[in-house]
């Protein structure tokens, strides 16, 4: 895989170089990676094995946890172990695989929100025809499609870092391998590969984001006419919903879509949208949604 490159290993830099606060980052991180895959996986199986949330989505909230816990599974293990390591070193093959993984996953979120607030949207305005249009045939091509754009978006960012020479030096000011530290690295111009990397990510999580804000506003305005009831339930699953969306494309927003400039706060934008986010998820849909907390309790509670 190493192509035009004489490097084969990257020193990851981390969140601090400073030993106590290293200490710090494996104790918090620790306890928030196993908190998220723990939350993540209490949604996957209980989707899975409680016949209460069988609804389009719920399929799609299975996927979403799914591709959170691998999202932090993909960064979060490599900055625990690096806390407590001398020499953070990662393989040249092994940071293209990261890099591969985090913008799959990440993609993945990003297309099944968007699924998600579809699926609202159709539930809210059209509810007659709810599931004649989201018949598990059609969510499972759209689910095919997701799994289908997350692998093409990852293979271009894969394709766009194997064509930079890597000749030294081999620093990654950063606590795992992505595009703009990268970029840093590479011993050529990177002016045009930026301009790729901002249209096939930036743009991405741009379009995304705009979409999904103009589907809820056309939610909330369908809402006016609706009873007090029903529209007090349905702003309470759009508001979770919203809640969401701006926590995970704000931090897509502001890494992917401006020049090749880092900032020393790019660390904690990214420790947010591939460790916080996938913990806050689960968080957000477990509180605000009765019938996810009525199947926990009564599935969990019968096998204890």
């Amino acid at each position: 895989m190493e192509l035009n490159s004489t490097v084969t290993e990257f020193i990851l830099f981390g969140l601090t170089q400073d030993v106590l606060k290293e200490k710090i980052v494996f104790v918090v991180f620790l306890f928030l990676y196993v908190a998220t895959l723990l939350a993540n996986l209490l949604i996957v199986m209980t989707i899975r094995y409680s016949r209460m949330l069988g609804g389009p989505m719920y399929f799609f909230l299975f996927y979403l946890s799914f591709a959170d816990a691998c999202l932090s599974t993909t960064t979060a293990p490599r900055l625990i172990i690096d806390a407590l390591s001398k020499k953070k070193v990662i393989s040249y093959n092994e940071c293209m695989t990261q890099t591969f993984a985090a913008h799959f996953f990440g993609c993945m979120e990003i297309f099944v929100l968007i699924l998600m607030s579809f699926d609202r949207y159709v539930a809210i305005c059209k509810p007659l025809r709810y599931m004649t249009i989201m018949s598990q045939r059609v969510c499972g091509a759209l689910l095919n499609l997701a799994w289908v754009g997350s692998c093409i978006h990852a293979l271009v960012q894969i394709f766009l870092i194997l064509k930079l020479p890597f000749c030294g030096p081999n620093v990654i000011d950063h606590y795992f391998c992505d595009m703009q530290p990268l970029l840093k690295l590479a011993c050529m111009d990177t002016y045009v590969i930026n301009l790729l990397i901002v249209f096939n990510s930036g743009v991405i999580c741009m379009l995304s984001f705009i979409i999904l804000i103009i589907s809820y506003i056309f939610i909330l305005r369908f809402l006016r006419n609706k009873s007090a009831e029903g529209r007090k339930k349905a702003l309470s699953t759009c508001t979770s919903h919203i809640i969401i969306l701006i926590l995970s494309f704000v931090p897509c927003i502001v890494t992917y879509t401006r020049p090749q400039i880092t900032f020393p706060v790019d660390k904690m934008v990214a420790v947010f949208y591939t460790i916080g986010t996938p913990l806050l998820n689960p968080l957000i849909y477990t509180l605000k949604n009765a019938d996810v907390k009525n199947a926990m309790r009564k599935l969990w509670c019968n096998q204890l």
